[in-house]
């Protein structure tokens, strides 16, 4: 083969893999007893890629040390390493020298895979491709690049490590790549540079001929603890074609070179016994167990799903289950280790000692004998599932959201920003946001980070307060709309907008590592409590929002403050806009801090008779901490979030007449018809709330709203504000001089229909590579989700859920028919995709 070169990247951290990472880089983490980065050359040796170049960076001695010059595997391994990382391109032009004048592959060197690199480069050659990408269907794409090609596999469109909203295949870039040597004129030398981020979008741009080559073969990205448990059981039920060293026994049960096993120990396979390893009488190992190098078992010990790594002691009467034990550890008698724990090396577990499931123990510490442990043991702090939802950090209140998470919390959010910057924190009315926000306080200030406590105040207050000048960011404690159990940490930029997906992973890290700074004696921060914080609000509000003709207009509202913090604020706000107001529900209300439907419900229902009874002009109601507001007509009618959308847009944009504004593509078409009638542009945004904030952000912004109530004032506030909504919204009506009715009423009817269809994580992506197919020659849109236009102007709309095994179905047609058909086709779509 002519094609020899190839570019082994080997210079990953490996951080979610700690503590097994924590002293020794990924590639060497061994897998059924033999590192990965060894299976991965063992592959190129197997189809003639014999001169391989490995790029490597964290603790790069280590691997120099392990492979050597490549003899022992029959290859020619040179080494090159970085001062700094330079991104996954950038690592490989650092290589040039070795890959000058012709073609070579690029190949990670910690993901299990059998792909069949000699018909890849076949593929290649056939297609006369420029870059081709090694592709992959997994079920959840969201850790990946995901990328469609057509039907002769030119990529057609890529994105990097999209949200579940962003999904629009199950296609996912393995980081195996073959490449022309010219492309490395596209990367610039020593800088951070990225193949998916930076060199393969240009590349697709210019027309280059990219190409994805989809393998049937296995492909695992050995990421995560479960991953890499995965990976071991899928080589021993043999999913995978790799070798394993050492002789089969007995069926599915691998025992290497100078094992000892005595006759009267029980091996259920599939498992593997390293060389020199001896496993003593009454010794009871099950499935999916591997056993490393010179591993000794005692009688009675019980090992089922768990791979040990060498030179570890288990003791008499031990049990271990799913978990992983770090080499040269100690388990001694009658300990137990459950479901998910991890135990770096050199550790010591004593007697009867019991870890929990999921912890994590890191190199070179002792489990005292008899020891419960159900929290991570030193620094390291890893949680099963992602940290934030749709809304912030949030859990059932002293069970998921404890004082001790929150103090954990808001010290990974100190230690990512600067010493002596200022932070805001704000609450709702509850006694559980006041007693977790204190924690959140001595935890910032013991980072250095200077507190100004907004304490009760509404939600947009404590926005407009985190977004002025000298403010780095704020966090707010409310309790979970709906679910009076739960509380919600909410955390804010700059702007006072929630963190952006890169911020809450950037926070996630520190969190997950522990790595928590702590200030010196001298530089713990201070608590201040700022003054007239909502008057000041207020004053802004009022300077910044067009009230003229309200005084003058004689309206009469009925404001519904649902007895959260909005009741702090209006009463003077109204005072000096000159409205005649009947509020009710205005006071604090610590025992019902948060809205049940049925409590939204009753209280719309009996604004709705006052309205209606006073001869009011409209009345609102906001939800307990001012973010959102839903509105009642003049014949004390609710109009709905999305008609309640278009009518406030209609307002606005028969005042402005020009600029954009910005909605998510879940709304109804009929809002485009609106502002283009006022001349007006609509610009789609994803569903996420910091999507619609960000779009917000652009200077020719004039509205935005999320039709659910929730509205952006662009001459306030970039962020979602119900309280400066309900002051626009009095302008707008006492200028047009027309009721909310009549407004709604000269507005057109949607026929937009939703639904919900369960379904597995596991299949999302396959879902949505389903829809895009059946899609056929029609056009699709994939700002979130995977929208489908139809000839006659209807459109469906698929997105997976962020937070739930759902998929959400939205379809809209020129008349109720269509879109129910609609709605019908797409729902069979998915449901099939499943089955």
């Amino acid at each position: 083969m002519a094609l020899v070169k190839a570019v082994v990247m080997a210079g990953g951290e490996g951080t979610r893999l700690r503590p097994m990472t924590a002293n020794q880089p990924k590639p060497l983490l061994p897998v059924v007893n033999k590192p990965i980065m060894e299976h991965v050359l063992r592959l190129l040796k197997r189809h003639g890629f014999e001169d391989t170049v490995v790029t490597v960076q964290f603790l790069a001695t280590l691997i120099r040390n392990h492979f050597g010059d490549g003899e022992e595997l029959g290859m020619n391994l040179n080494y090159v390493a970085e001062e700094v990382p330079l991104g996954t391109a950038g690592s490989v032009k650092n290589a040039e020298e070795h890959l000058r004048g012709e073609p070579f592959i690029v190949i990670s060197g910690d993901a299990l895979t059998d792909i069949d690199l000699s018909d890849m480069v076949r593929f290649h050659r056939e297609n006369g491709a420029m870059v081709t990408i090694g592709l992959k269907r997994v079920a959840n794409p969201l850790e990946f690049g995901i990328i469609i090609v057509d039907e002769q596999g030119r990529v057609q469109r890529f994105l990097e490590k999209p949200t579940w909203g962003q999904v629009f295949s199950d296609t996912v870039n393995t980081g195996i790549y073959i490449m022309e040597p010219e492309v490395l004129d596209q990367v610039a030398e020593g800088e951070i540079v990225d193949w998916s981020g930076d060199v393969f979008p240009k590349l697709l741009k210019d027309g280059a001929p990219l190409y994805g080559y989809v393998t049937d073969g296995y492909w695992e990205d050995v990421g995560t603890h479960e991953s890499y448990l995965s990976a071991q059981a899928d080589v021993l039920s043999g999913r995978v074609d790799v070798e394993i060293d050492g002789f089969e026994m007995q069926p599915g049960v691998w025992v290497a070179e100078g094992a000892e096993v005595d006759p009267e120990a029980s091996l259920r396979g599939p498992i593997y016994v390293g060389d020199y390893a001896k496993i003593e009488a009454g010794a009871d190992i099950r499935e999916y167990t591997v056993l490393g190098s010179n591993v000794v078992v005692r009688p009675e010990a019980f090992v089922h799903r768990s791979v040990i790594h060498g030179n570890v002691y288990i003791g008499s009467s031990t049990n271990l289950r799913g978990c992983v034990i770090g080499k040269n550890t100690d388990i001694m008698p009658g300990a137990r280790v459950e479901e998910g724990a991890v135990v770096g090396e050199e550790c010591v577990i004593e007697s009867e000692a019991y870890l929990s499931n999921n912890i994590k123990v890191y190199p070179f510490k002792t489990i005292e004998a008899g020891a419960v442990v159900n929290a991570n043991v030193i620094w390291e702090s890893r949680g099963q599932r992602s940290l934030f939802g749709p809304r912030g950090v949030s859990g059932l209140i002293n069970v998921e959201i404890t004082p001790e998470l929150a103090v954990r919390l808001a010290s990974a959010y100190a230690t990512t920003l600067k010493k002596g910057t200022v932070v805001t924190t704000s609450r709702d009315a509850s006694r559980a946001a006041r007693t977790l926000k204190r924690a959140v306080i001595s935890a910032l200030t013991a980072s250095a980070i200077d507190v100004r406590d907004l304490e009760v105040v509404p939600l947009p207050v404590a926005r407009f307060h985190t977004s002025q000048s000298g403010v780095s960011g704020g966090i707010t404690l409310r309790t979970t709309p709906g679910s009076p159990q739960s509380v919600d940490i909410i955390f804010f930029d700059d702007r006072g907008a929630d963190l952006s997906p890169a911020a809450q992973r950037k926070l996630e890290r520190v969190f997950s590592r522990g790595e928590y700074r702590r200030a010196f004696p001298g530089e713990i921060a201070e608590l201040t409590f700022p003054s007239r914080g909502v008057e000041n609000y207020a004053y802004e509000l009022l300077r910044q929002v067009d009230t003229s003709g309200v005084e003058d207009s004689g309206l009469k509202v009925v404001v519904d403050c649902a007895g959260g913090t909005p009741s702090l604020l209006l009463p003077a706000l109204l005072g000096r806009i000159g409205v005649e107001v009947l509020t009710v529900n205005n006071r604090l209300n610590e025992a019902s801090p948060t809205d049940t439907l049925a409590k939204q419900m009753r209280d719309l229902q009996r604004l709705g008779e006052l309205v209606s009874s006073s001869r009011a002009d409209f009345g609102v109601r906001f939800d307990p901490v001012g973010e959102r507001l839903s509105i009642v007509d003049e014949n004390g009618e609710l109009v709905d979030n999305e008609r309640a959308l278009l009518v406030v847009l209609d307002l606005v944009a028969a005042e402005r007449r020009r600029g954009r504004v910005a909605l998510p593509v879940t709304t109804t078409r009929v809002a485009e018809q609106v502002a283009s009638f006022h001349g007006l542009e609509v610009q789609w945004t994803p569903t996420a709330t910091d999507e619609l904030t960000k779009a917000a952000q652009a200077d020719d912004i004039v509205f935005a709203a999320d039709g659910r109530g929730g509205f952006v004032l662009p001459e306030f506030s970039r962020t979602g504000d119900g309280i400066a909504a309900f002051v626009r919204l009095l302008g707008l009506v006492a200028r047009t001089k027309m009721s909310v009715s009549q407004i709604d009423q000269r507005i057109p009817r949607a026929h937009l229909l939703r639904r919900s269809v369960p379904t597995p994580w596991a299949v999302k992506g396959s879902v949505m590579r389903a829809v895009v197919e059946a899609a056929g020659d029609r056009e699709v849109d994939t700002t979130d989700g995977v929208r489908v236009l139809e000839p006659g102007g209807g459109w469906a709309l698929v997105l997976p859920d962020t937070a739930e095994a759902v998929t959400h179905l939205w379809a809209e047609g020129p008349d109720s028919d269509t879109a129910e058909r609609l709605l019908e086709e797409w729902a069979t779509v998915v449901e099939q995709a499943e089955s």
